[in-house]
C-alpha cells in the first residue's frame, strides 16, 4: 500500500505542476487543485473494489503472464484485449505487488490526462475564458462516468479516450501529423477509437490534415504492435483481436448499453440478425448523411463545428449500432462536456448523455437497472437531435474562414506587391528665351 500512496502522491504533484504551467488566475488555479485533491480522494476509496471483469479477466491473464515468462506469454492467445494493453498487463506480472492497484493507477493517471486533454481543447475554443479551463478540467475529473470507469470499475476507457481528444486538440492546433500519430495509437489501445475516426475524413477535406499524412495512421498501429511481433505473436492473431470482438456478443442486440435497441421489448422475439444489420446500416447512413454535409460546408469549418461534428459521432454510432456495451459512450460523455464548457445554454447536453451512460454502469455494477434503459436511450437521442440542430444554427450563421498563417493545406497566393512606375530621369531644365 506505500507504493500505491506514493504513486498517487505523485498524481496529484504532477497535476499541481501542469496547473502551474498554465499560468492561470489564483481563484482559477486553487480551485483546480482542492478539485484535484478531492478527485484523488474519491479514487483512493475505490481502489479494493472488485468487479467480476477484473476477477474473470484482467487478473487470470496477469496471472497466465506470471506462469509463462512474463513478456514471452504474450506470444499466447491470453486475453481479447489488443496488445499495447497486454504489455502493460505482462510488465505487472513481474511485480510482487497486487495487480488490482496498479490496473486502477494506470487508468487514474489517464483519467487526469483526460482532464488536461479536455482542458486543452476548451482553451482552443474559448482562448480567453480561463473560468471555462478550469471548469471542464474539474468537470472530467469528477465526471461519475470517468470515477467509476477506471478507479473503481478497472477499466481503461480514459487511455483510449485521452489519446483520441489528443488527437483532435493537436489536429485543432495545426499539427496534423502528429495528430494522426495519436490517433493510430489510440486505435491500438481500443476498437471504439472508431467513433471518431471519420472525424479525420473531415479535416482532410477542409485541409487541416494532408492526405499522405493519414498513412501515418496503420503505421503508429504497426508501430505498438512491432514488439508483439518481436515476442513471436503472430500477425495473424493480432488483426483478429477486434474482429472476434466485434463477434464475440452476436446473439444479444445489446449489452446494457442506453443504444436503439433499448426499445425493443424484451419479451419480443426479434430477428437478432435482421435487426443488427439494419442498425449498421442506419449508422454508415449517418456517418455518411453527416460527411456530405460538412463537406459542402468545408470553407468555413472552424473549431466549434468541428468539435460539433466530433459529439454528433460520439453519440450516433454508438446509438444505431448493434452489440454495444454499458461503456461504449464514454467518449461522448467527455466531449459533451468539452463542448458545454464553450457555452453553457448546452449543459442539458452533457446532462442528458450523462444519466444514459450512468444507467449503464449503475445495471452493471449493481446488477439492477436504476430506470429502463429506454428512458437513456431517448435521452440521447434528445442529445443527438440537439447537437444537430446547433450545427445547422452554426451553418446559418458561420461564414468563410480567413486563411490563416499556420493552417495545413494550400493557402491563397499572395498577391504581388504593386511597382512602382519607374521615374522619369532628371534632365536639365529649358531655359524660355526672350525674344
Amino acid at each position: 500500500m506505500t507504493s500505491v500512496l506514493v504513486i498517487l502522491a505523485l498524481w496529484l504533484v504532477l497535476g499541481i505542476f501542469l496547473l502551474r504551467r498554465l499560468e492561470l488566475k489564483q481563484q482559477w488555479f486553487w480551485l483546480c487543485v482542492g478539485v484535484l485533491f478531492g478527485a484523488l480522494i474519491i479514487r483512493f476509496f475505490c481502489l479494493d473494489h472488485q468487479t467480476s471483469d477484473y476477477q474473470n479477466f484482467l487478473s487470470p491473464w496477469v496471472q497466465y503472464f506470471r506462469d509463462n515468462g512474463g513478456f514471452a506469454g504474450i506470444r499466447d492467445s491470453v486475453g481479447d484485449y489488443n496488445v499495447p494493453y497486454l504489455y502493460f498487463l505482462a510488465a505487472l506480472s513481474y511485480l510482487p505487488v497486487s495487480d488490482l492497484y496498479y490496473i486502477k493507477l494506470l487508468s487514474i493517471f489517464c483519467d487526469l490526462l483526460l482532464a488536461f486533454v479536455a482542458l486543452r481543447l476548451v482553451r482552443r475554443l474559448c482562448p480567453e475564458r480561463q473560468g471555462a479551463w478550469a471548469g471542464v478540467f474539474c468537470a472530467v475529473l469528477l465526471l461519475p462516468t470517468v470515477v467509476l470507469n477506471g478507479a473503481y470499475w478497472g477499466q481503461c476507457d480514459s487511455l483510449y479516450a485521452a489519446l483520441t481528444l489528443l488527437a483532435l486538440s493537436d489536429a485543432l492546433e495545426n499539427h496534423p501529423a502528429r495528430s494522426v500519430v495519436w490517433l493510430g495509437v489510440a486505435f491500438s489501445f481500443k476498437l471504439q477509437t472508431i467513433f471518431l475516426i471519420p472525424l479525420w475524413c473531415v479535416l482532410w477535406y477542409s485541409k487541416r490534415v494532408k492526405f499522405k499524412q493519414l498513412w501515418l495512421f496503420p503505421l503508429a498501429y504497426f508501430v505498438t504492435i512491432l514488439p508483439a511481433l518481436l515476442l513471436g505473436k503472430p500477425l495473424k492473431d493480432i488483426l483478429m483481436i477486434y474482429v472476434n470482438q466485434t463477434g464475440a456478443y452476436n446473439d444479444r442486440l445489446t449489452l446494457n448499453a442506453p443504444s436503439i435497441y433499448a426499445l425493443v421489448p424484451g419479451d419480443m422475439e426479434a430477428d437478432v440478425k435482421l435487426l443488427s444489420a439494419l442498425g449498421i446500416w442506419a449508422a454508415f447512413l449517418l456517418v455518411l448523411g453527416l460527411l456530405g454535409w460538412l463537406f459542402f460546408r468545408r470553407e468555413k469549418l472552424d473549431d466549434h463545428a468541428l468539435v460539433a461534428a466530433g459529439l454528433f459521432l460520439a453519440i450516433g454510432i454508438p446509438l444505431l449500432l448493434p452489440h454495444m456495451h454499458d461503456r461504449y459512450f464514454f467518449l461522448a460523455d467527455v466531449l459533451a462536456v468539452i463542448w458545454c464548457a464553450a457555452d453553457i445554454r448546452r449543459l442539458p447536453v452533457p446532462a442528458a448523455v450523462q444519466i444514459a451512460s450512468l444507467g449503464g454502469y449503475h445495471a452493471y455494477l449493481v446488477l439492477r437497472y436504476a430506470f429502463p434503459m429506454a428512458w437513456g436511450t431517448w435521452m440521447l437521442i434528445f442529445a443527438l437531435v440537439w447537437t444537430g440542430v446547433a450545427l445547422v444554427r452554426w451553418d446559418r450563421a458561420a461564414k468563410p474562414l480567413p486563411a490563416s498563417p499556420g493552417a495545413a493545406g494550400p493557402q491563397p497566393a499572395a498577391k504581388k506587391p504593386a511597382q512602382a512606375k519607374p521615374r522619369p530621369k532628371a534632365g536639365k531644365k529649358r531655359r524660355s528665351r526672350k525674344k
